[in-house]
């Protein structure tokens, strides 16, 4: 059965203002894999079931919404770490601003070089994951990613990796429309952190194939933050080996349009997968977390935990799905969504799903809406807290419980000031 017409045509539409990069043959091949599943799946619709909650019109449009730049200054983030650098301005990897692509334990390059190889070890990762990733939900913005994008950072770690590796994404365009696609292995016994912050582009598409080898560490801290005119859809895919880590975090203010997916397989026995975001979001501004993660491995734990805070008219999403698999005995999921209304404005959509297929587990999902406790805000205000403070006190407090799930103190602390900072010139 073929594609409705309006989304046939807009899929044309869409792939046909795009030019393919050209490469070594297999990944001219992965290419072509990748634009033949855009072609089979269409662009997202409304009417999709995963994005019922979101409108991807800024997505599949030919060109982008312009999105002004955003131009107050403020210290980087991550400035007091010391980390290596990589630097893209608008999708475009500049040299100038980034460190030397070396380390210990770490072979790191850029996508575009590697695909020029006809023998590299990316051939056997790139878009493979992202293909994985289709089934059962069908993600044609990250197959897009796969099949056109320009850049990326590819990253093998064999070892312990001593310093963060700092992906900072820089806009410079009103109307640049950025894809990137990162790809990273972590060997048997490794372990990396990975960081990113920065708007991107006007537009950003960006997809990241991660594969976590047995005894592996990952570790992701994302700020998205604070070019309010931005759009931004991101995907992650994962495969965990056995006893293997995979932890991810992402801070999320401002921005008007912002859809970030998280696809993990736990294939291997008592491998961990934690997930983590905290949004706070004011006005024309919608956010969506869509996660779903697959138990096919014995004693595995996963975690999702998201909290929202919205205000003035903003929208917030949770989609999260565990599926655990016929034979994922001692599996250990827990997934909570909650949001914290500051207004009678703004609005919370939620779809928790468990879907089990072994009967020796322990599964849990909630999502809560609330307002300010009122009670604790009076109590606040009764000692003599302005009230706008102890609102953010109560805001910081719910907050707490995800940004704990950062492991690294001196990254805990970095993303809870800009979280304080938001709050503050919210006040200002």
């Amino acid at each position: 059965m073929g594609l409705p017409e309006t989304k046939q045509s807009e899929t044309e539409a869409r792939v046909n203002a795009l030019t393919m990069p050209g490469g070594a043959a297999w990944a001219v091949e992965a290419r072509n894999e990748a634009l033949a599943r855009v072609q089979a799946k269409g662009m997202p619709a409304r009417r999709d079931e995963y994005w019922k909650f979101t409108m991807p019109t800024r997505f599949v449009s030919v060109e982008p919404t312009p999105a002004a730049l955003f131009d107050a200054q403020e210290e980087p983030m991550f400035d007091g770490i010391e980390r290596l650098k990589v630097v893209f301005v608008d999708g475009v990897f500049d040299a100038d601003a980034s460190d030397d692509l070396a380390a210990e334990n770490l072979e790191i390059g850029r996508l575009a070089d590697a695909t020029q190889a006809d023998i590299h070890w990316v051939k056997d990762l790139y878009g493979m994951l992202e293909t994985r990733g289709q089934d059962p939900v069908d993600r044609p913005l990250a197959a897009l990613n796969t099949a056109f994008a320009t850049d990326g950072v590819v990253l093998r770690a064999t070892g312990p990796v001593a310093r963060p590796v700092s992906i900072e994404y820089l806009h410079a365009s009103e109307t640049s429309d950025a894809i990137l696609h990162h790809v990273i292995r972590v060997e048997e016994g490794a372990s990396l952190t990975v960081l990113e912050t920065g708007p991107a582009a006007a537009r950003f598409n960006k997809c990241m194939e991660v594969d976590v080898a047995d005894g592996a560490a990952f570790h992701h801290i994302r700020m998205q933050g604070r070019d309010h005119e931005r759009q931004a859809v991101t995907h992650s895919f994962g495969r965990l080996g056995r006893e293997s880590v995979y932890k991810s975090f992402t801070l999320t203010v401002n921005g008007v349009l912002t859809r970030n997916e998280h696809v993990l397989e736990l294939l291997g026995d008592d491998a961990v997968a934690h997930i983590a975001g905290a949004c706070a979001g004011d006005g024309d501004f919608h956010h969506d977390d869509t996660v779903f993660i697959t138990h096919d491995a014995v004693n595995c734990e996963s975690r999702q935990v998201f909290k929202k805070v919205l205000r003035n008219g903003a929208v917030g999403v949770f989609q999260g799905k565990i599926l655990v698999k016929e034979g994922a005995q001692k599996t250990d999921g827990y997934q909570i969504s909650q949001s914290l209304l500051l207004d009678d404005d703004s609005q919370f959509l939620a779809k928790p799903e468990l879907e089990i297929y072994a009967d020796d587990v322990a599964c849990s999902h909630g999502s809560t809406t609330g307002a300010i406790d009122e009670t604790a805000l009076f109590y606040l205000q009764s000692r003599g807290v302005p009230k706008s403070i102890a609102t953010d006190l109560l805001v910081l407090s719910f907050m707490a419980e995800v940004i704990d799930e950062i492991e690294d103190e001196r990254l805990r602390d970095d993303i809870q000031a800009r979280l304080e900072g938001w709050l503050a010139r919210r006040r200002s």
